[in-house]
């Protein structure tokens, strides 16, 4: 066997061991660095296995999960895929709010309609994410029904927020991690009712106003980048309104099993510290990738820049990316993130 033969036959043995199709759904292209993601998983493996045993000790025989420091550190390094949804579901308020309504999701489904509601999300269903095999139409059990359902459930439950885009994809996602149609209704409920107050009302007065707070976080812990924002007159709603609307979701490339770690590793904290976590994550791929931003000469060259810095190793090695957003962008208090919405919603109102 020739040099070429053996190292084909590595790489295809390779394949072998690592599926096409990642654990949660979604093919990898063919481009896909098997050698890269054996070597990451590899390592991140140690870190999942002391995890998982720490985690299990805290939740045995106890479905509820207590606010405290050693809470908030567990969280931050992240939960085993096993007890994610609980977690999830308990720190988030929804497993509550779920108790104390028992058979009322069962209701939405079954009553009156709104028929332009309806036909919105039956549009939005072969756009959810395309690339995984369980939202397929030949998929058995295919999951843009139970998506729908979540979606319309949803929409006839918060009337004013009914349903925009976006929202296909993160009740998509957490389809996928709870495998339980009701829990993911709830947990949406906590993220658009509770986590990310009025991102997805008709006016989105909430993630407009996100987005400048952004703007101005950048001005304190990113002046550079701020600066060339000015200068070419570019409003930060053209380059971040995905990373607020979806979560990272779509963003970070979920192609690959490390990439989607990463996001889920970004939820875990959304939902026990709420939408600063948001702040963090934005704020560090800015400040981490300051000298490449800073290169960019005109608009389209600093647009092309910010989708690049969401992906490559940075991304993907979701346990030291983690521990960078809390320590890159520095000290980040809510009563300072509060402060800049008030200010800068005012703004926005004065300007319509």
């Amino acid at each position: 066997m020739d040099g070429e033969e053996e190292r084909r036959a590595k790489r295809e043995n390779r394949e072998s061991n690592v599926h096409r199709v990642d654990p949660y759904g979604f093919e990898r292209p063919a481009n896909f660095d098997y050698t890269s993601y054996e070597d990451f998983f590899s390592r991140y493996l140690v870190i999942l296995t002391r995890r998982a045993i720490k985690w299990a000790k805290l939740l045995k025989g106890n479905r509820g999960v207590p606010k405290s420091l050693k809470v908030k550190r567990y969280i931050r390094k992240g939960i085993p895929n096993e007890h994610r949804a609980l977690v999830w579901m308990v720190v988030s308020g929804a497993q509550s709010h779920m108790e104390q309504n028992p058979g009322y999701y069962q209701k939405l489904l079954e009553g009156d309609k709104n028929e332009k509601l309806v036909d919105t999300i039956k549009t939005d269903m072969n756009r959810t994410f395309p690339d995984n095999v369980r939202f397929r139409k030949t998929a058995d059990p295919c999951l843009q029904k139970t998506l729908y359902n979540v979606l319309v459930a949803y929409g006839h439950h918060n009337q004013s927020v009914g349903y925009c885009q976006g929202m296909n994809f993160i009740a998509g996602y957490l389809i996928l991690i709870t495998r339980n149609e009701e829990e993911s209704f709830w947990l949406l409920d906590a993220l658009i009712g509770r986590i990310l107050p009025d991102y997805y009302s008709p006016e989105m007065m909430g993630l407009k106003t996100d987005q400048e707070v952004l703007g101005e976080l950048v001005k304190m812990k990113v002046p550079a980048v701020a600066e060339l924002m000015e200068k070419h007159g570019i409003m930060w709603t053209l380059l971040v309104s995905r990373w607020f609307i979806c979560l990272f979701i779509d963003i970070l490339p979920v192609e690959a099993s490390e990439n989607l770690m990463t996001v889920l590793r970004i939820w875990d904290c959304l939902f026990y510290e709420g939408s600063k976590i948001i702040f963090r994550v934005a704020l560090t791929l800015i400040k981490h990738h300051q000298a490449f931003i800073l290169e960019a000469t005109n608009f389209p060259d600093i647009c092309d820049r910010f989708k690049e810095i969401t992906k490559g190793p940075f991304v993907t090695e979701c346990h030291t990316f983690m521990q960078k957003i809390f320590t890159e962008p520095g000290s980040l208090r809510m009563a300072t993130i509060e402060k800049l919405r008030e200010t800068c919603r005012a703004n926005l109102i004065a300007q319509t």
